[in-house]
């Protein structure tokens, strides 16, 4: 049965993104961030400059499309979670099994190519700030979900929701930075998996002490 217009489209589509953005980067690792321009990104990835701008409206979304997939991923696995587990549970079971896969976005991965993408990232201030912007969606997706979950009477729920969601983005960002830095220093994966459990496990204690109705 031949696939519906929409999904090759969607396929398409989405195969377009990866390529701007694949272009952009391997350009950004070589050249440095300020120093590439969208003409050659364009050209690099055999499109014109209006059908770049199309898929993205800045250079900084092109490096930073890889962690698209991952804005919602927090919210997914709360509604995604088990029946009579609570949400803190999930999202801790989550990011544990990531560290064991040495996902790069606990910061526990050495892979030269991510090692070479952590330190494009961070070393360049509007990429810094403009993930700022995909936390604050991340957070804002995580939030709605955990206010589905507050159990009944929670007052203020929306409010408490979004301060819950603030706080349990933060911190996995601060393990993911803490983990990354140890790698950055010339330690191995392997090396500090255990380190890295041993702080997720205390991060999420420290959420469960203050986020009681999620816990």
């Amino acid at each position: 049965m031949a696939e519906h217009p929409a999904g090759l489209r969607e396929r398409k589509r989405q195969r377009t993104y990866k390529a701007i953005s694949d272009a952009a980067v391997t350009l950004f690792l070589d050249k440095g961030f300020d120093a590439v321009s969208v003409s050659e990104i364009a050209e690099a990835a055999e499109v014109s400059k209006p059908t770049l701008f199309r898929y993205f409206p800045a250079k900084e979304d092109m490096a930073l499309y890889r962690f698209a997939d991952h804005e919602d991923e927090a919210a997914r696995v709360v509604a995604g979670r088990g029946e009579g587990v609570r949400p803190l549970a999930a999202l801790e079971d989550h990011f544990l099994a990531r560290l064991e896969a040495h996902d790069p976005v606990t910061g526990l991965c050495d892979a030269p190519e991510v090692l070479a993408f952590h330190r494009l990232l961070y070393g360049t201030p509007s990429l810094v700030a403009r993930l700022h912007s995909y936390t604050a969606r991340s957070e804002e997706a995580l939030a709605a979900e955990l206010e589905k979950a507050a159990p009944a009477g929670s007052v203020p729920p929306t409010l408490t929701a979004r301060l819950a969601a603030g706080q349990i983005v933060t911190s996995q960002r601060v393990l993911a930075t803490a983990n990354w830095q140890r790698i950055a220093q010339g330690a191995s994966a392997d090396s500090v998996l255990d380190d890295a459990r041993r702080d997720a496990r205390h991060a999420f204690a420290l959420l469960r002490t203050g986020l009681a109705p999620f816990a």
